[in-house]
């Protein structure tokens, strides 16, 4: 489903001894056919760097904002997102300023969305564990890698099966999106966590009056898109979790398991949806970044 909401996070934090490590390049997205060189749709293509280990040079660039905050642990998909006060007229040279290093190996690219963001990620999820920092023309942050934490979602099962670490830890029956609504296949990001929000069709084009518009309050919602999807409760699907899709596109699922849901992820976990007739989450969604 689709809303408009405030942001309520929580993050865990962590420091840690950061070594160095690299800004590298060549590999394949998760998800995305390997190539030499990845393009994400809908993005600016992007442009790997060898590993070094000397200083990032000047910065053509006032000191920029980055979204991951100092001492914060995130899941193994969270891109780093570099967000400038002006556009960027050599995207090169600011690359070339921005120096990210880790105490595991993880060779990545940048991707320009605009021309005042610039994203970097690794070419597959982070190492698990992991200890990051992040200079950038004066701006710098070192956060943590959490556990592995990847959700996949088959709609052949209708059921979420969550890993930590590569160990299942839960199993849930959900409830996918109905013809029409199906929700799309993809690697997901996880964003905010709210544990009351307000779901409004309206926000996207539909309705409230409409036979599918919609204005209700939920529990223990997981935002997986700024599209909209998220995982939460809907005690009012309980019997079709598992068998039969009757959402608007979020993974419906009980109280009790949007509610583990929530507590038991952390912004940057990544959900696989597969199976679907949905299409792709579009790259460009913002959570979107590994399709």
């Amino acid at each position: 489903m689709h809303y408009e909401a405030n942001t309520r996070q929580s993050h865990w934090l962590r420091r840690g001894l950061l070594l160095s490590a690299a800004i590298a390049a060549t590999g394949a997205l998760i998800a995305v056919p390997a190539q030499a060189q990845p393009t994400v749709p809908g993005f600016g293509a992007g442009s790997s760097q060898p590993a070094v280990n000397e200083p990032a040079q000047q910065a053509p660039f006032a000191p920029p904002n980055i979204n991951i905050a100092d001492g914060e642990t995130v899941g193994v998909a969270q891109p780093i997102i570099i967000s400038f006060k002006e556009p960027v007229e050599d995207r090169a040279a600011a690359e070339r300023a921005i120096k990210v290093t880790s105490s595991t190996n993880a060779p990545g690219y940048f991707y320009w969305t605009s021309s005042k963001q610039v994203r970097w990620k690794p070419t597959e999820f982070w190492p698990a564990n992991t200890d990051v920092t992040v200079v950038a023309g004066g701006t710098s942050s070192a956060f943590h890698i959490g556990d592995a934490l990847v959700a996949t979602v088959d709609d052949a099962t209708k059921t979420i099966v969550v890993t930590r670490n590569g160990e299942v830890v839960r199993e849930m029956p959900t409830s996918l999106g109905k013809p029409g609504y199906e929700t799309p296949n993809g690697t997901y990001i996880v964003g905010e966590r709210l544990e009351k929000m307000t779901m409004d069709s309206s926000t996207y084009g539909v309705p409230v009056t409409d036979p599918e518009g919609y204005k209700l309050e939920v529990e223990y919602a997981t935002r997986l898109s700024n599209s909209g999807i998220f995982v939460h409760a809907a005690p009012w699907s309980v019997g079709q979790q598992g068998y039969s899709n009757v959402s608007h596109g979020c993974l419906n699922v009980s109280t009790e398991d949007g509610k583990w849901f929530l507590e038991n992820t952390r912004r940057g976990d990544a959900v696989i949806v597969t199976g679907t007739q949905g299409g792709t989450l579009s790259a460009g969604d913002g959570l979107g970044d590994w399709n």
